[in-house]
């Protein structure tokens, strides 16, 4: 039986036509010390937007992380790498840009770069677009990075400061797509931004459809409630090999002094509830993603991690790679 593969990056490292899904069932994982040999999306991180241990926590889950930092616990991003024209690019800029793109661009070995090839942003909340700064003058000074946004978030980023810097000195270019047009990154490479419900205080939100010489991937880290989209998730899980999804909260219980409702999200547990009647295939694609500080699935040894597995869906790791 053919077989996903999915590398996992040693931590060496860190110190036009749409493709149908294969027919393939299981992920392996294995380990890797050398660069990658194929296209691939990399998992740069996984934890949303405030990072973890998140500012003024004292719950449990932080108690240690302060004094303890665990490296692996970066701000939710993708890396995609193109192997065929030796190029590389970067899905959200975070607070953790620095040692994500350094990871990124160093699994690129045959181009010598520091930096991506292009950047492209979900929507304007914190942990997905901050990291831009760091590209501007008091940072690295970048030159006409090509950062790929939808029109109210290139809107938002041109005329509101300390943004708009980064665009009038030429920091950044922005490049403005549209709903559901896809930007063409290579002869077999593309993307395909499609709108999601979402709170749209300054941007507008998206998701990805990425796609590579064969195979394909949905990209959605945040997203309301899986019912107020448009579209049907389960078939578009069904399009695609991977599923990379918002897993934010476990459950409507992990925040005591916040209301929920007013940051929704869909909960594992309604996710689990939702993708039961899939085939073990389907199972098997989705990859939960973008974990609130406080989501058990987080801790490698929680009773919601193994229910998780057990079920027969993944949780996103950083340093996972999953060949195009």
């Amino acid at each position: 039986m053919n077989k996903y593969v999915i590398l996992t990056i040693s931590l060496l490292i860190l110190s036009c036509s749409e493709k149908k899904p294969s027919d393939k069932a299981l992920i392996d994982k294995t380990k890797i010390n050398q660069s990658l040999s194929k296209t691939s999306i990399v998992i740069l991180g996984t934890i949303q937007d405030a990072g973890s241990p998140q500012i003024a926590c004292k719950k449990d889950c932080c108690s240690t992380l302060f004094d303890n930092p665990d490296v692996n616990r970066q701000v939710i991003s993708l890396g995609l790498i193109d192997k065929e024209n030796d190029k590389a690019y970067l899905f959200e800029a975070t607070p953790d840009i620095g040692t994500q793109m350094k990871i990124l661009t160093s699994l690129n070995t045959e181009n010598n770069n520091e930096i991506v090839n292009g950047i492209f942003l979900t929507h304007a909340h914190i942990g997905h677009y901050s990291g831009l700064m760091y590209l501007g003058k008091e940072a690295m000074d970048a030159q006409n990075t090509p950062v790929f946004v939808m029109p109210k978030m290139k809107d938002f980023l041109s005329k509101n400061g300390p943004w708009d810097q980064l665009v009038l000195r030429k920091n950044v270019e922005l490049h403005e797509m549209e709903n559901r047009k896809s930007v063409n990154l290579s002869t077999s490479l593309k993307v395909t931004p499609f709108i999601v419900p979402h709170r749209d205080e300054y941007s507008e939100t998206v998701g990805y459809r990425i796609e590579g010489p064969n195979k394909s991937a949905l990209f959605i880290p945040d997203i309301d409630k899986w019912e107020k989209w448009e579209k049907d998730i389960i078939e578009e899980i069904k399009n695609v090999d991977y599923a990379f999804l918002d897993a934010t909260f476990y459950s409507g219980e992990e925040l005591e002094n916040r209301d929920i409702s007013q940051i929704p999200h869909p909960f594992i547990i309604e996710s689990l509830e939702k993708f039961k009647g899939l085939s073990s295939k389907e199972k098997n694609k989705i990859i939960f993603i973008h974990f609130n500080h406080t989501n058990p699935v987080i801790n490698h040894d929680s009773k919601e991690r193994k229910l998780i597995h057990d079920q027969g869906f993944h949780i996103g790791e950083i340093q996972d790679v999953f060949e195009l």
